[in-house]
Parts: structure tokens; C-alpha cells; sequence
């Protein structure tokens, strides 16, 4: 089993989300960088959907009871197999008793971790993503603690192997959203014409922005179904994109959506961040999304014949 020995500032168990289910008012959870969780699963050969920690900020300690091959991906937390240091995107394996360690970064958030064969656990509405807001899923509901184990199945050792990961980007590709006609051509504007800070108050939940200009309004809409990636506007025109553990609906008038394929981004930034927005087409956002899956059906291809030929 894998014990967590310092828990840092935030580990969690996340899959691909919850989804069909927000009609309910159940929120989508799941992992923030759902790329970094496949590819750490297609290096152990796991369903794609397989179960991982993602680790937030780091500061972290975990011991492998059992040997296992492991994955990491997702940002550079500095993590180190007792003092052997590792890198983001390979496999590696771990015999019983070592130390899985984690310092932290100023240039990435998030790191994931994933076992092969995938741990043992309950699934709650079809997901194993933990919902510490409404406090189901994962383990307790809640980030992971010291002491809190987790199971898996011994394996035997796989020769290490790589992947590449896609590069993580500040500039982040949006689509109009429902409501700007509602609001004067100056508040438009502004959401692609300057830089926006990350506020320290943004989380699983959301990320709130600041900005040198912000335009007051007065609009007022009746609640309306929000997902991850949609874009509010408050009166104080500070806007929030909305993540992974957002609520399912929302009375702030919808100005963009985040194309779902740079949802990942913000993974890794951190408060004081800057990013900026251009607006594209539904034709590109749909392009980005394949372009997405197409890297993952080759890196499928080369890690199977790779490890075929080895065996």
C-alpha cells in the first residue's frame, strides 16, 4: 500500500470527473490537468480513467509499502524516490519502503501520481474524484491525511520509459460567452485586451482575476447552468473562471469559456500569475481538442510497442 506519511498542503484523489450528473447539482470534480492523468496511466498501461493523486504545491511525503511501478506527470514538484531525483512524465519503480518526497516550485502547482493497476477504491456516482466541497468521493470525501493508506497490487519491474507532455501555456484561448451583448463593448473589451493577475483566493472551485482595468456593471441574469471553463463577471468586474469543482449554476452574466483544451493550464498557475485571453472559433477550440486526443493515441501506440518489443 502507499502510506501518506506528510500530507503537504493538498493531496487528493481524482479520476476523470463525475459527469451526467449536474442536473442533480453535483459538481464534475476530477483531475485539473485530465492529459497529466492519462498520460500517467498509459505509461503503467491503465485505463484511461484509472484513479491518481494529484498533488497540489507539494511539501509531501508518501511510503511505498508494496513494490510497484509508478508514474509521474503533470509540474515539477521537485520529487525525489529517497534521494534519487525524478521528472515528470516517466515511469519509475519503487521497492518496499521507499520514500516518495515532494518539495515545491514557483513555476508549477500540481504533480500527479499514479500506480499500476490503480488503487483500490469505492466509487461514489460513478467517479472516484474527491468532492471536498460536498465532501463524497475519494477517500472520506476529503484531501488524503498522515496515515491514510492506500491500497494497490504488487507488481513486478518494468524498465522506466517516458512520454512526452504538452507544455503549459499563459495565454489562454476563450469563446464568446452568452451574455456579452448585455454588456457595454468597454467590458468585452477588456477580457482580451490586457493581463490578469491570479488572486490568491482561487481554487478547486474557481480562479479569480484581477486586473488594472475593471468596468462596474449592473447586469443582472436569472441563474443559468455553469460548467468548468465558464467565465462570470461580477458587478465589481473582477472576472472568475470557473474549475473543476464549480458549482452548477450561477447568476453572473457568462462573458467567455475556456476552450476545453487549455482547461489544463490552469493546473499549475499560482496567485500572482498573469494570463491574458484571445478569442477563437468553435472550429479551433474543436481542433485543439483533437489535436489533444491524437497525441494520446500516439503515445499509446509508441509506450505499446515499445514495451512489446522489450518483452
Amino acid at each position: 500500500m502507499l502510506e501518506v506519511i506528510k500530507p503537504g498542503v493538498q493531496i487528493c484523489i481524482q479520476d476523470l470527473g463525475r459527469h451526467g450528473h449536474r442536473h442533480l447539482g453535483v459538481s464534475q470534480s476530477g483531475a485539473m490537468d485530465p492529459m497529466a492523468l492519462q498520460i500517467a496511466n498509459l505509461l503503467l498501461d491503465n485505463p484511461p480513467n484509472t484513479a491518481v493523486l494529484e498533488i497540489t504545491v507539494g511539501l509531501a511525503q508518501l511510503k511505498f509499502t508494496t513494490a510497484t511501478n509508478f508514474a509521474l506527470t503533470g509540474g515539477d514538484l521537485s520529487a525525489r524516490l529517497d534521494d534519487t531525483p525524478l521528472t515528470p512524465g516517466w515511469r519509475y519503480f519503487s521497492k518496499p519502503g521507499q520514500i516518495l518526497s515532494f518539495a515545491s516550485s514557483s513555476e508549477a502547482l500540481r504533480a500527479y501520481l499514479s500506480v499500476e493497476g490503480g488503487f483500490s477504491l469505492k466509487a461514489t456516482l460513478d467517479s472516484h474524484s474527491t468532492d471536498i466541497q460536498a465532501g463524497f468521493g475519494g477517500i472520506n470525501g476529503s484531501a488524503l491525511a498522515a496515515g491514510d493508506q492506500l491500497h494497490y497490487e504488487s507488481c513486478i519491474e518494468k524498465s522506466s520509459a517516458g512520454a512526452l507532455q504538452p507544455p503549459y501555456h499563459k495565454k489562454i484561448r476563450i469563446l464568446q460567452g452568452p451574455h456579452c451583448e448585455r454588456l457595454s463593448l468597454t467590458t468585452q473589451q477588456l477580457l482580451c485586451t490586457q493581463q490578469w493577475q491570479v488572486s490568491p483566493d482561487s481554487n478547486r472551485m474557481g480562479m479569480r482575476l484581477s486586473g488594472s482595468e475593471l468596468v462596474t456593471h449592473q447586469v443582472s441574469i436569472n441563474s443559468q447552468a455553469v460548467l468548468p471553463g465558464t467565465i462570470q463577471l461580477p458587478p465589481n468586474g473582477a472576472p472568475i473562471v470557473l474549475l473543476n469543482d464549480c458549482q452548477t449554476t450561477g447568476g453572473y452574466p457568462m462573458v467567455a469559456q475556456v476552450i476545453a483544451a487549455d482547461l489544463r493550464y490552469f493546473a499549475q498557475l499560482s496567485a500572482g500569475d498573469s494570463i491574458s485571453f484571445t478569442l477563437v472559433t468553435p472550429a479551433q477550440a474543436y481542433q485543439e481538442i483533437q489535436q489533444q486526443q491524437y497525441h494520446l493515441n500516439q503515445l499509446r501506440i509508441a509506450l505499446t510497442h515499445r514495451d512489446r518489443s522489450i518483452s
